[in-house]
């Protein structure tokens, strides 16, 4: 048996306005929007951002979840990423930097490391997806 990941779909609309997208979750409101430099308002993330941004924040919780079983005191994680893509064939990058300030310990940095890979959206992204339309 296939069982959604969410709860509830989410939903989104666009009106006339160009790019202005508003998506809906089970608690809220996101606005997603392009850039001024391609005619948007820049209103909210676009969805490049979207996508790397739901990647920040499972690594993020992921290793946090992880850190704290273990009882260990890392206040802080950073991560910063961007991607880049080639056309022909068709590739995506995405760069990934998880920073831990005041870790020294290098076998626990490689752990850390090997932890961030397997958060869902990693995998997600990772693997094959396929994407069932209908209208």
């Amino acid at each position: 048996m296939v069982k959604n990941l969410l709860e509830k779909d989410i939903q989104a609309r666009i009106g006339e306005q160009k790019y202005y997208v508003e998506v809906y979750w089970r608690n809220g409101t996101l606005i997603m929007d392009e850039p001024r430099a391609i005619d948007g308002k820049d209103l909210g993330p676009d969805p490049y951002t979207t996508l790397l941004a739901s990647l920040a924040g499972c690594t993020l919780s992921t290793l946090r979840m992880y850190i704290h079983r273990k009882g260990w005191d890392l206040p802080e994680i950073k991560v910063s990423l961007n991607m880049q893509q080639t056309l022909e064939p068709l590739h995506t990058i995405i760069r990934r930097n998880i920073e831990f300030p005041g870790l020294t310990d290098a076998t626990i940095k490689e752990r850390l490391l090997t932890v961030a890979t397997k958060c869902p959206v990693s995998k997600i992204l990772e693997n094959k997806i396929t994407i069932n339309t209908t209208v």
